[in-house]
């Protein structure tokens, strides 16, 4: 089985976030999970996806999992927008997929559809948000003054955390540890764009250790509860820009209970994988 390394929501090799992309053989259901967590280890990225096509006819075309070298999760924005360009540039051996290709995940039904510009747009589920109190011990995690903390719901399972401005999240250098007991899933860490005229208008960074991330570079599932948090005071239709080192931007836009995530990906390995299920 072909095996790919896709660098995604950027449009240039060694930037953006990097996922596996593991698309299986025409099957009823997938390997066992413990095989796919051994590939993701293996892998070691954030996640690794693993898809295979469903029968004709139904609501999706195929089957999508996401798995980081710790645990399988139900969302992940990057690894979609992978598998979507993966499905969309050197396909499978009965070709390259054309127009909207629809996954069957565990948070439901999503879609992506190629655009003339490269890009490929991601459809989710907007994140609900539930303002909470700041937990006891966060901001001296963090290292920074919180202004506000959100709860994102089910399926990401994070904290939003406002911060002051733009050069409080970049210059962030959390206890990572400390952060574990914070959220189900991870923190993320927002502000609103400095100088917006740059091209981004929110910035933020997302640390993830309780499944194996200690700092995402782009995590596109984030944007699902980043673009309702700044579209009342920024508009529907938005930019973050991720501030890791390796960086990268997601356009997105907010219809009520979907949210549209908008990016590039670049393959950047093509491999084979020998070790079969």
């Amino acid at each position: 089985m072909r095996i790919r390394i896709v660098d995604a929501f950027t449009d240039a090799p060694f930037t953006g976030n990097p996922a596996g992309v593991l698309l299986l053989p025409e099957s009823t259901e997938f390997p066992d999970a413990d095989w796919l967590q051994r590939v993701a280890a293996e892998v070691n990225l954030s996640e690794t996806a693993f898809a295979h096509p469903l029968p004709p006819g139904g609501d999706a075309d195929w089957a999508l999992r996401w798995f980081t070298p710790a645990t399988e999760v139900d969302m992940c924005g990057h690894a979609t927008l992978a598998t979507a360009h993966v499905l969309h540039t050197t396909g499978t051996a009965t070709g390259t997929a054309t127009g909207t290709v629809r996954f069957a995940a565990r948070c439901g039904i999503l879609s992506a559809t190629p655009r003339e510009d490269g890009a490929i747009t991601l459809d989710f589920p907007t994140s609900p948000l539930t303002p909470v109190e700041t937990p006891d011990g966060i901001a001296e995690a963090l290292g920074a003054r919180v202004i506000s903390v959100h709860d994102t719901g089910p399926h990401i399972g994070d904290l939003v955390v406002e911060l002051a401005d733009e050069q409080t999240v970049r210059g962030l250098t959390p206890d990572i540890r400390a952060l574990v007991r914070h959220s189900e899933r991870g923190i993320i860490a927002t502000a609103a764009a400095d100088r917006p005229g740059l091209g981004y208008d929110f910035v933020s960074r997302g640390f993830f250790p309780r499944v194996g991330i200690d700092e995402d570079p782009v995590t596109g599932s984030a944007h699902t509860a980043l673009a309702p948090f700044w579209a009342s005071r920024l508009g529907t239709s938005l930019t973050g820009l991720q501030a890791s080192a390796r960086s990268g931007l997601v356009r997105t836009e907010l219809r009520g209970e979907r949210t549209l995530l908008t990016g590039h990906a670049v393959t950047v390995i093509d491999g084979e994988l020998l070790t079969a299920p």
